[in-house]
């Protein structure tokens, strides 16, 4: 039976009117004590803000923080005893991007996120001072922009569902903060669901330490994805990453994974060791026959003492798949020091390759060690994955028949328990845990609300969905909205136009059964909206074209 819901059948009065912008507030200088972000509010930072020694910043779900592109090289500092705790949910991210307008956004707008910490690095003195100017704090001191010491348990803090955008500021030739910098970082911070797009140096950097992390996404990287040196020794499980074809470092080339003991190749402890599982690498040539920047340059680049280990992985569309560079790494090689098992090299023109002082190092025979399960495929086609190569809305789950699944193998001491066990090679089961908290268009959202949902994210709500009918579709003067319910509620209704600006909104409390919201969208100029309805136990999202 059919029932209109008369308290609603109102036309929207309020259809011209665009929701109010959120409140800006500067932050510059030093953060001491403790301070709370929240999402009704968007802060801007000007210039190199540190939260101080013994400080602690808390960020609510939903926060938008902006770095400000009218002061070069603004960023967020967490020094050496101070605490970030940004923890986001699937379906309202914490969201770090830049101040620009959208159309206008470009990799390198501001400086990016950096956390400091007290676990160990390899550098002489047990102590080492970040890119990017140095980071000397002009409002402090020289000791705010050092990392590392002797706790490998160290506390920084948490992050977990959070995108950061068109960071990583270049001070000078090799003198970059990346998008996200890790220093000294130790294992009792935690890491998990963070998202870097369009950074201009690299996007995920571990200078020493022992943190862990899960869950991470790189999205056209001018440098390298996962960047790791100094004595990193974590672990990380269910990365992806996705280059841009036509953007890559002209200085020192792009790498998915570049890994140093450090930067002069020395022999120092603790050396960098990292353990990597569950990594899809989608590099840039797409097809055989797609015209890449020159500068892309392999899947991974192990070198100068580095022990990195890859497992239960994917790496596809490079002109180098993998190079084990110098004798010091192809030593650590034979001696079990580092390991690359259970993974797939796709699509690459060079799949493996070596540079050794004297004579040949044999690393085709090396990486096809009985018991290994690596494996070499001729095209990105034959990994059978879903759509890794859409800039706009990628998905990198293996369609069934790949050769990733039911090929993974933890029977290794290197993935320990911390490892969650799978079957699948790769970042990607069934599920598609990017859903809801990722961007894979992010100039095209203005902030200027805070956090709204871009059109065309991935965006699978972790709530009961309402199957949401919408009528006329074109719109010209008049729209409705029919949907059932199971149960009473009261949702959020949100009109959103492209830019991800809310043009109209409003309370309604939805009875069981059949419901009709109905709209006028006469004032409403013509193009592509979103229709969004949210309760605390019910979401749904549809598009609305509104055409006169």
């Amino acid at each position: 039976m059919k029932r209109i819901i008369s308290t609603f059948s109102m036309l929207f009065a309020m259809a011209s009117m665009s929701f109010a912008q959120a409140p800006v507030k500067d932050i510059s200088g030093n953060l001491n004590g403790t301070h709370n972000w929240s999402a009704d509010t968007i802060y801007l930072l000007k210039g190199k803000v540190y939260v101080k020694a013994g400080g602690e910043l808390n960020i609510a779900p939903g926060t938008v923080i902006k770095g400000d592109v009218s002061t070069p090289g603004s960023a967020l500092i967490v020094t050496r005893g101070a605490q970030i705790f940004a923890i986001g949910t699937a379906t309202k991210p914490i969201v770090f991007t830049s101040s620009e307008t959208p159309g206008n956004r470009q990799m390198g707008d501001w400086g990016g996120l950096v956390i400091a910490g007290n676990a160990r690095i390899n550098v002489p003195g047990g102590i080492g001072t970040f890119e990017g100017g140095n980071l000397a704090n002009p409002d402090g001191t020289v000791a705010d922009g050092q990392y590392g010491g002797l706790n490998d348990l160290d506390n920084s803090g948490e992050l977990k569902y959070v995108r950061i955008e068109y960071a990583g500021f270049a001070y000078a030739p090799n003198n970059e903060l990346n998008s996200l910098t890790m220093g000294g970082v130790g294992s009792g911070t935690k890491m998990s669901y963070i998202q870097c797009s369009h950074g201009l140096d690299d996007h995920f950097e571990w200078f020493g330490g022992s943190s862990d992390a899960s869950h991470l996404v790189s999205f056209r990287c001018n440098d390298d994805d996962f960047d790791t040196d100094f004595g990193y020794s974590g672990r990380v499980q269910f990365g992806v990453a996705l280059r841009d074809t036509a953007v890559a470092d002209p200085v020192s080339g792009s790498m998915a994974f570049e890994s140093d003991n450090d930067g002069g190749g020395n022999n120092n402890t603790p050396k960098t060791r990292p353990v990597f599982s569950n990594m899809t690498i989608v590099g840039p040539k797409f097809t055989p026959t797609t015209t890449i920047d020159p500068n892309h340059r392999r899947g991974a680049h192990i070198r100068r003492h580095s022990q990195m280990s890859l497992f239960n992985s994917v790496i596809m569309g490079y002109p180098t798949g993998i190079k084990i560079d110098g004798d010091s790494c192809h030593q650590n090689a034979d001696n079990g020091l580092l390991k690359i098992k259970n993974t797939t090299i796709a699509g690459c023109t060079n799949n493996l390759d070596s540079t050794v002082t004297n004579s040949a190092w044999p690393i085709t025979s090396w990486f096809n060690t009985s018991g290994w399960d690596n494996n070499v495929l001729n095209a990105n086609t034959d990994v059978m994955l879903a759509n890794p190569f859409d800039y706009n809305n990628p998905d990198f789950r293996p369609n069934a028949g790949s050769p990733l699944l039911n090929t993974a193998n933890f029977a290794d001491p290197f993935v320990n328990t911390w490892f969650a066990s799978t079957t699948f090679r790769g970042a990607f089961g069934s599920d598609n845990w990017m859903a809801g908290w990722t961007n894979f268009q992010p100039d095209t959202n203005s902030y200027l609300t805070g956090y709204v949902d871009a059109p065309n994210s991935v965006n699978t709500i972790s709530k009961e969905t309402i199957s949401l009918d919408v009528y006329p579709n074109p719109s010209s003067n008049n729209a409705s909205i029919r949907f059932n319910m199971n149960e009473s509620a009261t949702l959020a209704f949100e009109l959103v136009d492209i830019s991800g600006k809310v043009v109209m909104t409003q309370s309604y409390n939805a009875t069981k059964g059949f419901n009709v919201i109905r709209f006028s969208t006469e004032t409403i100029p013509s193009g592509l909206y979103i229709i969004k309805l949210n309760g605390d136990k019910y979401a749904t999202t549809e598009k609305l074209s509104v055409l006169h």
